[in-house]
Order: structure tokens, then sequence, then C-alpha cells
């Protein structure tokens, strides 16, 4: 069996693009197009039944997972929201509450439970995942900043400033300086099963911070197409995540888009590349 490449992340450079940046509205567009995906969004794998748990982005609340929610549910996963309100940034009360919410949902399913977070939502799944490893069975995150570097967070100048305003004079720097950050500050992985979800014609967070360097054994990147502010409703990603999470516990494999999931993705992507390794493309 050849040797897997290995996972790392994508090689853009600086902020978003501009012209991404400014046609972040297209999210409305992905909103009305989803009853489109419905033929990919029936092919995709029914759940076993394992508690899932959906994390918000910056300024969001649970409304916005509804697609998620709803169309998990009807893939017969057990579905839960955070249950913390909006989502403005971290607060010491995240600190605590996350992880045990894990460990609630744990102990009254008896099985592990997945984390699926959209953006910062995504950040905050490894925050709690890091304390909760035992009953964590695996992680996916949607445009999220996963990876830091020491230059700080390259999204948009006005993101960061609306962030400040709302959450830390120090923006999402912040986070990086919070002990609990360690992992995302030395790029250590957790050894759970985690899909990067990213997409290049995100306006919000670069590709280089949405994706990681790992392990193919248990981490991937995920290229999708989209804006930031769609991805939770983008049929195509409402499909990759289902495929993520029929994936057996203790048989995890890296992304392989096979039938209908893999032609829509390979034509959405302008790609050949199969998901074998998971390395971003």
């Amino acid at each position: 069996m050849p040797l897997r490449r290995s996972v790392v992340r994508h090689a853009h450079v600086g902020k978003p693009r501009a012209l991404n940046s400014l046609l972040e509205p297209r999210a409305l567009l992905e909103i009305a197009l989803l009853p489109a995906a419905l033929p990919l969004l029936l092919q995709a794998p029914r759940g076993d039944g394992h508690p899932v748990l959906l994390l918000p982005g910056f300024l969001a609340d649970e409304n916005s997972l509804i697609a998620l929610r709803l169309f998990l549910q009807r893939k017969g996963y057990a579905v839960h929201t955070w249950g913390l309100g909006r989502n403005l940034g971290f607060r010491s009360k995240h600190a605590s509450a996350l992880p045990q919410k894990i460990r609630y949902l744990h102990h009254v399913t008896g099985r592990k439970v997945s984390l699926v977070g959209w953006s910062l939502g995504g950040v905050f799944s490894l925050y709690g995942a890091e304390s909760t490893l035992d009953c964590v069975r695996s992680i996916i995150t949607l445009g999220s900043p996963v990876s830091v570097d020491a230059a700080g967070s390259q999204s948009p100048t006005a993101i960061k400033a609306l962030y400040r305003l709302v959450s830390h004079r120090l923006g999402a720097a912040a986070h990086v300086m919070q002990p609990r950050a360690k992992t995302l500050r030395e790029r250590r992985r957790l050894a759970v099963p985690t899909s990067c979800l990213y997409s290049l014609g995100d306006g919000v967070v670069p590709p280089q911070e949405a994706t990681i360097d790992g392990d193919p054994a248990l981490h991937e990147n995920i290229r999708v197409p989209g804006s930031h502010l769609g991805l939770g409703f983008n049929g195509i990603v409402l499909a990759v995540v289902a495929d993520r999470l029929a994936q057996p516990e203790g048989a995890w494999l890296p992304f392989r888009p096979q039938g209908l999931l893999g032609r829509v993705w390979r034509m959405s992507t302008g790609s050949a590349h199969d998901g074998a390794g998971s390395e971003a493309i």
C-alpha cells in the first residue's frame, strides 16, 4: 500500500482575496439553492444515532444552524446545539461549559460525541475537545481559523475590528493568549479524527488558517465551494459533513467521495483529486 502524503495547510499567504470578501452576500444565493441539492442530500449516508454537538460562528446563535440540525436529525443523529446563546467570542463560561456539555452528552447517551463547529465555533470545538478526548468521536470544522501564525489573524481588517468591538480589545489574538489555546499556539493536533472544511472563496477566514498540518491517519483538509457565511447552508458541505460523521467509530478513513457526491465535489472544486490523503488542494 502506498504511503499517504502528509496533511498540510493550504499555501495561501495573507488575507482572503478582496473580491471574495465583497461577494460574501452570495451566501443568500447558496441558501436559495439548497433545495436543488436535495438529490445529493438524499444519497448522503445515514448515521448510527450517535450524539452530534453543533457550535455556531461568531455573532451567530443556534438559529444559524437550522439547516445542519434538521439535515443531520433526518439522517438519524442525536443532534444538540451548544445552548449558550449567541456566540460573542470566547468567555470564561465557555472554558467550563463546553467540556461539561460534551461530558454530559457522553454520559447520558453512553456514546462518544462528534463536534461540528462553524467558523469560530470550530475553534471552540477544539477547546472543548482538548480536555474531553475520551468523550469525543470526531471533530468537523467549517471555515474555522484553526491554525495560528505568529503574525496573527489574516482575516479582513473590518472583521477583526468588529471582533474587538464585540468581544475583546485584543481581537482574535486574545484567544491565542489563552492558556487553553496552547494546542493551537504550538500547532499540536488532537488525537481524534478531525476534518477541516475550507473554501478558496471564503472572504472571512483565509485558507491557510482554515486548514491544518497533521497525521493523515487522523486529520484532513477538505476543500469545498462557497462563501464563508453560506457554509452551513451549502448542499455540498452538508453532504460532506454527513459522509464524515458516518465513518465507523474506531475505523475512520480519510475523505474519498464516491458516487454522486464524488462527481459533484470534483466538478465544483475543479479537481480530479479523490480525497485520498486529504492534503490541502
